[in-house]
């Protein structure tokens, strides 16, 4: 049942289509995805649930499906091939293709699970950095597992606070992600709990907090820069008024993207996304610019000190497709591959930020021997060729994936790259007539089969 006040709120915002939209909030959620460039579509099941005609307009990746399969039981899930995202959140990938230059430095400033920082690592590829951030610690660590399976090595993963960004890079990033805390009105036909917590109250609290999290971060922004503003609820509250509340006091202007009618897409002093009128959850985004005469107290990032001598470093860069791109960071057991051209600045990062990750693990030093890390079998760099490859049924894949012990019949003894339709999964150690499962025990899956 509806919260009444809800109800009242949408009457006055909606009017007529109120009957319709209270419908469509009764009905089941719609179930979508997006694909990474990881391998072609065909090999994915999941496309079974699909067809051409079910793409999702505002995207060139996204699909809706049929039904909802089980994605846990999918071994193309946890290879990052693909992600289950509502189809509202990928009208990201439209704003960026308008006013982001693939060669930018973002902040995902709110990035937990990761579905929208996904789309922002795809659109910079080799060009950009992306920082996704979560301050809530026990999400960042799902958004450091996300991001690193989905495989592109041109992010960091950080856990600060709003304000750190400001005061330790001011006018850095070319564009800022704020993808607000909010009151969840978006989220009612697929989270019961989120009716049970609406209040009017929260609605204030959440506008508040909302501005302050846009104030503190605001510094950090670059005179001219692109402030994409989003949330998963439907007042005007924590919507058009906070969008106002950025172009008036920290300086912006609202800018308009080309939206064809057909869409079903609401334009105000933003985009609305109502599930009565396209097939999507709820959702609000808003495009600004800083603007250019903006004060800017920027920041020089230090150069890198005097390189170091990196062990087994020929060997390291084999393993890599594009060796020339990755600037090696080592550590006395763990390298990390990080995109050479933003090598500085992700030094810096490592050096005044809680850093969970950072491009991609590349090696851990045993005794003499590098090993190679469980990220580097996710990371679309990995050369595959370099290492003896096992392909895996399913229920051996799942069995893998589960982080419990699975016998290689045929097998050579050692390290192997384990596949499944020939994308990899992850490292295991064949003994003989058994392995040492090497995938990650804190990545498994906790579900049984049925």
């Amino acid at each position: 049942m509806l919260p009444i006040d809800f109800i009242d709120n949408m009457s006055n915002q909606l009017g007529g289509e109120l009957d319709a939209f209270c419908q469509a909030l009764s009905e089941p959620a719609v179930v979508s995805i997006r694909l990474n460039d990881k391998l072609p579509k065909q090999q994915l099941d999941v496309m079974a649930y699909t067809s051409p005609s079910e793409r999702i307009p505002w995207t060139d990746d996204g699909y809706y499906l049929s039904e909802r399969p089980r994605f846990t039981l999918d071994p193309m899930l946890h290879a990052g091939c693909y992600y289950v995202q509502d189809a509202s959140s990928m009208f990201l990938e439209y704003v960026l293709k308008t006013f982001v230059d693939k060669d930018s430095v973002v902040l995902d400033l709110c990035a937990a699970p990761g579905g929208k920082s996904t789309i922002l690592s795809q659109h910079l590829s080799d060009k950009g950095l992306l920082v996704s951030n979560e301050v809530v610690r026990q999400r960042v660590f799902v958004l450091s597992e996300n991001m690193q399976k989905w495989g592109n090595g041109n992010c960091v993963v950080t856990h600060n606070k709003p304000a750190e960004f400001a005061q330790k890079l001011p006018s850095v990033f070319d564009c800022m992600l704020v993808d607000a805390p909010c009151s969840g009105e978006g989220m009612f036909r697929k989270d019961e709990k989120a009716q049970e917590q609406w209040s009017l109250p929260n609605i204030q609290m959440c506008a508040k907090r909302q501005k302050e999290i846009l104030a503190n971060v605001w510094d950090a922004l670059k005179p001219g820069g692109i402030m994409i503003y989003s949330t998963c609820t439907f007042n005007q509250t924590e919507n058009e008024q906070i969008t106002r509340f950025i172009a008036r006091d920290l300086g912006a202007d609202i800018l308009q993207l080309n939206i064809p009618q057909q869409w079903g897409i609401v334009h105000t002093d933003g985009y609305r996304f109502y599930p009565h009128r396209l097939r999507g959850e709820g959702l609000y985004m808003s495009v600004l610019r800083k603007h250019k005469t903006a004060y800017s107290d920027s920041i020089r990032i230090p150069p890198l000190p005097r390189r170091r001598h990196i062990t087994d470093e020929s060997l390291l860069r084999s393993w890599l497709q594009h060796p020339e791109q990755w600037h090696l960071r080592q550590t006395e057991r763990f390298t990390v591959a990080l995109p050479a051209r933003y090598a500085d600045l992700v030094e810096y990062l490592y050096a005044h930020f809680t850093c969970l990750s950072a491009g991609f693990g590349l090696s851990e030093l045993r005794g003499r021997t590098q090993h190679p890390q469980h990220s580097l079998s996710m990371s679309k760099e990995l050369v595959a060729k370099q290492f003896c490859t096992v392909e895996l049924d399913l229920p051996t894949a799942l069995d893998y994936l589960r982080a419990q012990a699975i016998s290689l019949e045929n097998a050579p003894k050692g390290l192997v790259l384990l596949t499944y339709k020939s994308v990899p999964l992850g490292f295991a150690k064949n003994i003989g007539n058994h392995c040492n499962n090497l995938y990650p025990n804190e990545w498994r899956i906790r579900i049984a089969n049925s």
